[in-house]
């Protein structure tokens, strides 16, 4: 059991970053159940979400978790969405502004918590995860590019494309008409999806060129999306594959085959 919780434990603590969230949050639900007044808010917004931090870390609860859902332990920590941390701490904040009777001291309790979530937080855009936009849809450039080349005419049926992975989470919010073998699903690895086109356009070093053209003909794909800087045994060309172009480094081949069959 004590195994266990030390999971449950660290779990929380990577979910809590820096701590700062967790502590400002216990706080304030500590705060809301000795001074709010409603019920049903002190029910709401102290005592639930203090049971359910509770109910986290123990190890009953992951047991029975893990024994309901498949590969429970990988999302365990999912029970912590059903927290309302920030209308918890926001609440209990205009509530602490508002319990003093006159408009300075009022003043000086919203610079103080002001200072401790500047304090405490992080500015989210000097993050390495924030990039400029490079369009209105806030998708890589590349991806709109590559899409408007192989996207169907209004009056076509949909087309079949073999992606790159990192060009896959964008293609669908982008353009719907465009299908793909594999999604998302395949690039979160722990989730472990078997799909043949992913077999031999991802995972070998030196892709081989015949059973990439073999799987993509088995799902139907009219076009293969190929960065210029991966390896590959034989020239798609020589298959039978036409080269439409090149763009932003990636080729782009469609299949004769399968476009026309």
């Amino acid at each position: 059991m004590y195994g266990i919780f030390m999971e449950c434990w660290v779990s929380l603590k990577l979910y809590g970053g820096n701590g700062a969230l967790l502590i400002l949050f216990i706080a304030s639900a500590i705060y809301l159940v000795i001074t709010e007044q409603s019920l049903k808010k002190k029910i709401m917004l102290g005592i639930t979400p203090l049971l359910i931090l509770i109910g986290f870390l123990c190890p009953i609860t992951k047991i029975l978790f893990v024994a309901a859902f498949d590969e429970g332990s990988d999302t365990y920590y999912r029970l912590m969405w059903l927290i309302p941390m920030y209308v918890v701490i926001g609440y209990a904040a205009c509530k602490l502004i508002f319990s003093f009777k006159k408009s300075m001291y009022q003043r000086i309790a919203l610079v103080l918590i002001l200072a401790v979530i500047a304090a405490t937080g992080s500015l989210v855009y000097a993050s390495k995860h924030v990039q400029i936009a490079e369009n209105l849809y806030h998708i890589p450039q590349k991806v709109i590019d590559i899409c408007d080349v192989i996207a169907p005419a209004d009056d076509e049926p949909r087309v079949r494309a073999a992606f790159p992975s990192e060009l896959v989470h964008f293609v669908r919010q982008y353009d719907t008409d465009i299908l793909m073998p594999y999604g998302r699903e395949m690039v979160v690895t722990q989730w472990d999806y078997y799909n043949p086109v992913y077999e031999v356009m991802e995972k070998p070093e030196i892709i081989d060129a015949k059973a990439l053209l073999e799987a993509t003909r088995e799902t139907k794909c009219s076009y293969i999306v190929l960065s210029e800087e991966r390896k590959i045994d034989e020239n798609l060309e020589n298959l039978g594959l036409k080269l439409v172009t090149t763009i932003h480094g990636y080729n782009i081949y469609m299949d004769p085959e399968v476009k026309e069959g």
